[in-house]
């Protein structure tokens, strides 16, 4: 589960870069990928439109998608949650309480070497492009981390 604060940019973004780097490499069938919230500002609202055409100019697309809020059932159905910056991880823990079963990282944790080393929760944040503007740099962190991800998963 990728997670960021409104599901309408880096989580939906993450997801469906996943979904493109799994299938290409025949993971598909064995990750279930999906993206959330973890506000309710954005709830029910599309992918943010400058979001859309970034994924649409990498052939990627996200039709359908809606924000939804993370839940503590979405906590126990994943094995891993994936937020894209530190102020996710406080605003899940909040949500749903402490990360009992160690299932939170950052996107950009998966960038690290993990043959010699595994530090949780301690990449870099996602830029947001709500913020800055710049959809494509985001899209290039993300998809660099879904990429050490799946090495890390084994892929």
């Amino acid at each position: 589960m990728f997670v960021c604060h409104g599901n309408i940019c880096r989580s939906p973004m993450a997801e469906f870069i996943m979904k493109k780097l799994a299938k290409e490499c025949g993971a598909s069938s064995e990750l279930y990928i999906e993206s959330s919230a973890t506000s309710c500002e954005e709830i029910g609202n599309s992918v943010y439109p400058p979001a859309v055409r970034v994924l649409a100019q990498h052939g990627i697309g996200c039709a359908g998608k809606r924000a939804r809020r993370f839940t503590s059932d979405d906590y126990d159905a994943f094995d891993m949650v994936i937020v894209m910056e530190d102020y996710n991880i406080g605003n899940l823990a909040r949500a749903v309480g402490a990360d009992a079963q160690c299932k939170v990282w950052k996107l950009l944790d998966f960038v690290e070497d993990f043959s010699t080393k595994n530090v949780r929760c301690k990449g870099s944040d996602i830029s947001d492009p709500w913020y800055h503007g710049n959809f494509q740099k985001t899209f290039a962190e993300i998809e660099s981390g879904c990429k050490g991800l799946l090495k890390y998963l084994g892929y």
